[in-house]
């Protein structure tokens, strides 16, 4: 009898862990040019939570990157740049939204390095971000020089933290963004996607002369459990 509670016990422990979420979600974004797959930040809930609701209604499917620009970013996700009447050659994209905002959601610890996904955003006071505009950073490389002239300026006096000094002069990004638009994810996969974007021929909008629409699908559970293993194998 104690034996087969043994067993009950651990068949019950296995069941368990094989029943037991991923620590994080993962989704998708595929283009002409190849995919990535990203990871949404559990330490921005609200905008995590917001971006699985709209990949698991298709929303972002068919839409466009409609502004990119090389050394920088790609921004994507306007719900205008898929409708027919709104999306013509020339028409400038970035003014479509839906009926709501989500409130801004600044970590110290998630800054604008290279591969970043991060919301966009009008000039609202709040800083609240756009309910589906996004855009990856690509980002360059700065020297401590140029860091040290962007907190004079652009920064306004506000210091970068030496450990993101040292991302920023040998990874790259958009320093200068950080604290005012939310991060809340990045590319853990397919960067190369992002640089390939970032390069196209564009217009004065900078919007790409030929359309470059995207999917956006959420890896399953499966999936999820797989890229946490292989971003943090665990130590045996």
């Amino acid at each position: 009898m104690k034996k087969l509670f043994t067993i009950c016990l651990l068949l019950l422990t296995i069941s368990m862990a094989f029943a037991k979420p991923p620590k994080n979600q993962y989704v998708r974004l595929k283009t002409t040019y190849g995919s990535v797959i990203i990871r949404l930040y559990n330490q921005t809930p609200l905008h995590r939570d917001n971006f699985i609701k709209l990949a698991k209604q298709g929303f972002y499917n068919g839409t466009l990157f409609h502004r990119v620009i090389q050394n920088f970013m790609i921004q994507g996700g306007d719900p205008d740049s898929r409708d027919t009447a709104k999306n013509k050659a020339g028409a400038e994209l970035g003014n479509g939204d839906l009926k709501y905002t989500v409130p801004a959601e600044f970590r110290d610890s998630l800054f604008h390095k290279r591969g970043v996904l991060a919301a966009a955003r009008d000039d609202n006071p709040k800083k609240a971000s756009s309910a589906c505009q996004f855009y990856i950073v690509e980002g360059k490389r700065f020297t401590s020089g140029k860091l040290d002239t962007l907190e004079m300026t652009r920064l306004k006096g506000r210091k970068i933290p030496t450990w993101q000094r040292d991302i920023y002069t040998t990874v790259g990004g958009v320093p200068h963004l950080d604290q005012n638009y939310t991060v809340y994810g990045e590319v853990v996969t397919g960067i190369d996607m992002v640089d390939q974007i970032a390069a196209v021929k564009k217009d004065g909008n900078d919007r790409p002369d030929t359309n470059i629409p995207m999917t956006v699908e959420l890896l399953s559970k499966k999936e999820c459990k797989q890229m946490d293993e292989l971003l943090w194998p665990k130590v045996k």
